[in-house]
């Protein structure tokens, strides 16, 4: 008969087997803590070494994100040797900016606690016939070559605690003035004879450019106006037409100590641009004729919302320190507000504003 193997045998057994594990997992666990982890490899391009400096970057060396698309400047160094001429001048440090894109005005709060056409007036026609800032000196017939023949009263501030005046004297003022058509141009004549640099835009004249005198150009242009937000359907402009930024830039000009605008109804979006653009901060003095007998071109909505829209765009101006110093109000015109003969208002006003942040 075999014999019978103890119990306590087979319980000892398993118990080394379960030390064994223990201690097992004990060790492992050890080593993880010890040992750190090896970190992950990093993508050959994030590896690559940086390129050399002045190195050209080549388009399609690095992926978007998300895969979209975006438009990428390439900069050349301009070394001897290299085989194009450099894109641009670099720029001193501290003279870019970022620029926070916006593609509309704010608007102001309603003039009442509902929309209210008459409300809405009210508070337009008075805020346009105050005046912001007192201007002493807006008489032109100081200047040398004014004439008596100039039909419309375009305002400027020659005050000594502006700069214009003295920009006059040591001829190196520079007026802008956009027209369409119009035969008017006596105040642009004066000013050119004054000794400042003139520069007339017109679409309708025969050529490209045309320089009458020593100080006055014509050029075959229009200001662009159109809306600028990329959410709206883009026009197709014609080659004559280029924002005001443009002009300056192929200009080579900074700064603007006038700018006029007779343009029949375009201004409230040229205005919009130019505030947008942050162009109008390069001006020292807006010159406007402002048509209220229809919204205006690309301006839509009810009459009450044209009306906000309108003042909310000149209390942009007060934002960038304009301030208003003289208003004529056109009797010859029809008296007409929005197609309505109402509020004693004119069809047709030219405001005057002086930039006092203007150097």
């Amino acid at each position: 008969m075999p014999k019978e193997r103890p119990l306590w045998r087979g319980a000892a057994f398993r118990l080394c087997l379960l030390s064994a594990a223990l201690f097992l997992c004990l060790q492992l666990g050890m080593r993880r803590s010890w040992c750190p982890e090896e970190k992950p490899r990093e993508p050959a391009a994030a590896r690559a070494p940086a390129p050399s400096r002045g190195a050209e970057q080549r388009p399609g060396a690095v992926a978007a994100a998300g895969g979209g698309r975006r438009r990428v400047t390439y900069v050349r160094s301009g070394r001897r040797g290299s085989a194009e001429p450099a894109c641009c001048a670099p720029q001193p440090p501290g003279s870019r900016r970022r620029k926070t894109v916006r593609w509309h005005i704010e608007l102001q709060p309603w003039a009442s606690p509902t929309p209210s056409l008459n409300y809405e007036a009210s508070r337009f026609l008075k805020y346009i016939s105050t005046s912001q800032i007192s201007c002493e000196h807006m008489n032109l017939s100081s200047l040398k070559g004014y004439s008596e023949t100039t039909k419309k009263p375009w305002s400027v501030c020659l005050d000594e605690r502006f700069s214009l005046i003295h920009r006059i004297r040591s001829k190196k003022c520079r007026l802008y003035s956009l027209g369409l058509g119009n035969d008017d141009n006596q105040f642009e004549l004066s000013m050119a004879n004054s000794g400042c640099e003139v520069h007339r835009f017109d679409p309708s004249i025969k050529s490209a450019h045309i320089q009458q005198g020593r100080h006055l150009w014509h050029h075959r242009l229009s200001i662009d106006w159109r809306d600028p937000n990329p959410a709206i359907a883009a026009h197709k402009l014609h080659s004559n037409t280029k924002k005001l930024g443009t002009v300056l830039n192929e200009f080579g000009h900074q700064k603007i100590d006038v700018l006029k605008a007779d343009v029949e109804s375009a201004e409230w979006k040229i205005l919009e641009n130019l505030i947008l653009e942050d162009v109008v901060e390069q001006i020292g003095q807006l010159v406007f004729e402002v048509h209220m007998h229809w919204p205006g071109f690309e301006v839509s909505g009810n009459d009450s919302t044209v009306v906000r829209y309108w003042y909310s765009l000149l209390r942009e101006l007060e934002l960038k320190d304009f301030r208003l110093f003289h208003t004529y109000k056109d009797l010859s015109k029809p008296q007409m507000f929005l197609k309505k003969e109402a509020f004693n208002a004119s069809s047709c006003y030219t405001l005057s504003w002086v930039n006092t942040r203007w150097k």
